[in-house]
């Protein structure tokens, strides 16, 4: 039975865990994604806010410096949950998305509203690329292809993503790891892959066989928190964090997707919960993403922002300790 259970799964075989049961990956004490009926229900519920065709940056494509060294931490919005991290000498790219639909066909499924906050062709040299997860919104098989022509980058991923890079970019440079591994990459800098509570699938039938995770970025200058894509869960992977990292000079969190609640919840937290994960993980400052380039689900395009606003009110904090980036936006992040 056991046997059958791992061949199902095309991604991954190894050995049960606590969060693999031998077949598929699991939120620990979580909740697993929507049932097919509950997708109909939303998708046929309406209630879905307009976007514009065109949502342009208020800030121009950025032209990123080739390194910042030693403690300086730039962060560099891209759109979404791509962002270019440059510290330590190295420049680190998040979820990289340049194409124009997040979906399995290029002719339909979310389409961009703005254009990439840095041009493909003004990247610097990418050293590191870190894939949260399989979904087309953070996992683009193009725009990967693209990168190992012309930066041959290590890819950071979690279990049996690696199956889904290699079927595209055999050539790719992968290190595949599950939550709790840590990566040394050198002149003290270290990737640690730890929980997220999210699931995973690029079709109908590979609903969680390939891992997700977010990743804490150990640098010289204070650590970097990129939580991917999660939903809140009570909060217990940002204990967590604070847990096992003491605190974050910067953590990266995803602030939209989040509508309709009944349906979004587990998976995808909102701007409220963000800022409570900021607090609970010790982070001094935070950046939003996840939110303003590709309309996923029903809230306005703008909520995300506005409601952050409102939240760091509420908790009497500084606006500009938890900023909703945009594309093009560049960020100097203050040391702790």
């Amino acid at each position: 039975m056991a046997a059958r259970k791992r061949a199902a799964n095309r991604y991954y075989s190894g050995p049960p865990s606590d969060h693999f049961d031998g077949a598929l990956f699991f939120n620990p004490d979580g909740k697993p994604p929507g049932r097919f009926s509950d997708l109909l229900r939303w998708q046929l519920g309406g209630e879905r806010a307009k976007w514009p065709a065109a949502n342009p940056s208020p800030f121009p494509q950025a032209k990123p410096a080739e390194r910042i060294d030693g403690s300086g931490l730039r962060l560099t919005m891209v759109g979404h949950s791509s962002l270019l991290i440059q510290t330590a000498g190295l420049n680190i790219l998040t979820d990289p998305v340049w194409s124009r639909r997040v979906s399995p066909l290029s002719f339909a499924g979310p389409k961009r509203v703005n254009p990439p906050g840095i041009a493909f062709s003004n990247l610097p040299p990418i050293d590191l690329v870190l894939v949260s997860h399989n979904h087309y919104d953070h996992l683009d098989l193009a725009t990967l292809k693209r990168l190992k022509a012309k930066h041959d980058p290590l890819v950071l991923t979690p279990l049996g993503n690696d199956a889904v890079i290699d079927d595209v970019v055999p050539a790719m440079r992968l290190s595949v790891h599950d939550w709790g591994d840590r990566v040394d990459i050198g002149d003290g800098v270290a990737v640690h892959v730890e929980p997220v509570h999210h699931w995973s699938a690029r079709g109908t039938r590979d609903r969680r066989m390939a891992l997700w995770a977010g990743f804490v970025v150990e640098t010289p200058g204070g650590k970097v928190y990129f939580a991917g894509d999660t939903g809140f869960h009570d909060g217990i992977n940002y204990r967590l964090m604070a847990e096992r990292h003491g605190g974050f000079r910067l953590a990266i969190l995803p602030i939209g997707a989040y509508e309709p609640r009944w349906f979004m919840a587990p998976q995808h937290q909102n701007p409220e919960e963000a800022v409570q994960g900021m607090l609970l993980c010790n982070a001094a400052h935070a950046a939003g993403c996840h939110w303003g380039t590709f309309r996923l689900t029903n809230e306005p395009i703008d909520e995300p922002a506005r409601k952050l606003g409102e939240a760091l009110d509420d908790q009497g904090m500084p606006q500009d300790r938890f900023r909703a980036l945009r594309p093009g936006e560049v960020w100097d992040v203050p040391t702790v």
